[in-house]
Formats: C-alpha cells, sequence, structure tokens
C-alpha cells in the first residue's frame, strides 16, 4: 500500500509472478503478477511470451519493457508499447498481450 504524500518505487516493487492459465496463453510460458497500492492503483509485471485477456476500466504507463497490445474484437490498430507508453482500457475489450522484453506498468483501475 501506498501512503498519501509518501513516494512508492514502482520500478523496484517485489512483484511475486504466476504462470497465466493455459487457456490464456498463445505462445510461450509468460507469467503475470501485481501488487496493489490502493484499491484502484497498482503495479503489474508480464513476462517475455504471449496472452489473451479480457480488459477492465484502466489507464496504465508504462515503466519498463516492451509488448505489442492487440485488440481482438474492434478496429483497434494494435499499440507498440515501451517505457512511457500511456493507453486508455475499457471494460470487456478483448486484447492479446505479445511481451519482447517483461513489460511492468502502472495502472489505475475504474
Amino acid at each position: 500500500m501506498i501512503v498519501p504524500g509518501v513516494a512508492a518505487d514502482a520500478a523496484a516493487l517485489a512483484i511475486p509472478l504466476e504462470p497465466l492459465p493455459a487457456d490464456q496463453v498463445v505462445a510461450g510460458t509468460p507469467s503475470t503478477g501485481f501488487v496493489e497500492l490502493t484499491d484502484t492503483i497498482g503495479v503489474w509485471e508480464h513476462t517475455p511470451g504471449t496472452s489473451t485477456d479480457v480488459e477492465a476500466d484502466e489507464v496504465f504507463v508504462v515503466l519498463a519493457g516492451s509488448a505489442t497490445l492487440s485488440f481482438t474484437d474492434s478496429s483497434l490498430a494494435p499499440v507498440e508499447l515501451r517505457p512511457g507508453s500511456v493507453v486508455q482500457l475499457t471494460a470487456g475489450m478483448h486484447t492479446v498481450w505479445t511481451v519482447h522484453e517483461t513489460l511492468r506498468k502502472v495502472y489505475v483501475a475504474g
């Protein structure tokens, strides 16, 4: 948890990782994990590989790594993610995360 007025080092947080369920894995053996800083803010990480997800409402900023984020249920073009990328997702979006280098992001949900 973060404390109002006190900085948290999102880049240095230890994040426990777990393998993704087989039905979400498209390629490789990716693992993911997150640390909640508040009820709506957290830090998420995804190791190299490709996985699918159904998104919640969130805005995120990439801290480290690189990936391609594709959308399977819309006409949106894939997004190349790198440090500094800011993306908004809406609830129900079906995504494919192709992670080239371990991706770490800070997200604000809701």
